[in-house]
């Protein structure tokens, strides 16, 4: 009897526990993390995210940059939090989806040490070519890559880079150098310097360099042709069409969050998604969003985890 009153007194307490959480949240600033530097698309759009949440809920959303490890650094900090709502990740494919695939023991299970709360959205990727390299056209790029094995030189910046080259060149059947990099800007400084050749990177780190001629792009990852650079062919129109690489972000909390607070969180980042300020704010960096309730983000997140460990086999690539 005794051991029963105290179940039941327990269960109360966390059901008032979680109510009390999800009423007083936020009573003091939420940490965001972020997998990638300051300056990449997925810093620039959390930023957008958090400076709307921060004036809708009295609070700062502080933006912690964890570089490293294909996100698996930020993942894992996250992971370990208390699931009090003040610790997110802006998670992307990288340590959700890639970072499970290509580890044969990743520092934590993408479904059960996560809540998801909302997606986010989609990036848009571009092939950029250092302005040197003897290809106008996506075409001419994989004629002269075959004529060439291993001359070309392409950065990463982060796993959808590394997954990106590895389906194109094992669908194409070119052979390229791979140089590795913890982000997009540092990677693109050395691709405008001639120390690599090709990237696959957003438009916030390639688009400018892009006008001022000292880049070029070749393709788009996208099923249609982008907006910000319209008479780029996406790479299914190039010649191929069975290149299937998605790059996205979503929003999760530690494993085990209370799903009222989990519920309180999503709406305010949705509500953010929809304000006229963010959605110009996304559309200068290409980024289409695509807000859901956190049972689509679920759903969506053991798909992109089935997807990838697909796609990265195909590839030929082995977890490490």
């Amino acid at each position: 009897m005794r051991f029963t009153c105290i179940v039941a007194a327990l269960a109360l307490s966390a059901v008032a526990a979680s109510a009390a959480a999800q009423g007083q949240w936020p009573n003091k600033p939420i940490k965001l993390i972020v997998p990638f530097p300051a300056g990449s698309a997925t810093d620039t759009i959390s930023r957008i995210l958090g400076n709307s949440v921060s004036q809708a809920v009295g609070q700062t959303v502080v933006v912690e940059n964890k570089a490293g490890a294909d996100g698996a650094i930020a993942g894992a900090e996250v992971a370990k939090a208390l699931p009090d709502g003040y610790t997110l990740l802006m998670a992307t494919n990288s340590p959700i989806a890639v970072v499970p695939a290509m580890r044969k023991a990743p520092p934590y299970d993408p479904v059960v040490d996560f809540t998801p709360i909302t997606d986010v959205g989609r990036y848009t990727f571009f092939l950029f070519a250092n302005a040197g390299v003897p290809a106008k056209t996506f075409g001419e790029l994989i004629a002269y890559a075959k004529a060439n094995p291993g001359k070309l030189a392409y950065a990463t910046g982060n796993t959808t880079g590394i997954v990106s080259f590895a389906q194109m060149n094992a669908l194409a059947g070119v052979q390229m150098l791979h140089v590795p990099y913890k982000g997009e800007p540092a990677a693109v400084t050395d691709l405008i310097g001639g120390r690599v050749q090709l990237i696959w990177a957003t438009p916030t780190t390639g688009l400018a360099y892009v006008k001022e001629g000292k880049l070029r792009a070749l393709v788009t990852s996208l099923k249609q042709r982008s907006p910000i650079l319209p008479d780029v062919p996406t790479i299914a129109e190039a010649g191929l069409p069975k290149f299937s690489i998605l790059s996205w972000a979503a929003l999760y909390g530690p494993g085990k969050m209370p799903k009222d607070l989990t519920d309180r969180i999503n709406k305010e980042f949705v509500a953010a998604m929809k304000r006229p300020d963010v959605i110009a704010g996304m559309d200068k960096q290409a980024f289409i969003m695509n807000p859901s309730t956190p049972e689509e983000l679920a759903a969506f997140t053991r798909e992109q985890i089935d997807e990838y460990r697909r796609i990265t086999r195909a590839s030929g690539m082995q977890p490490e």
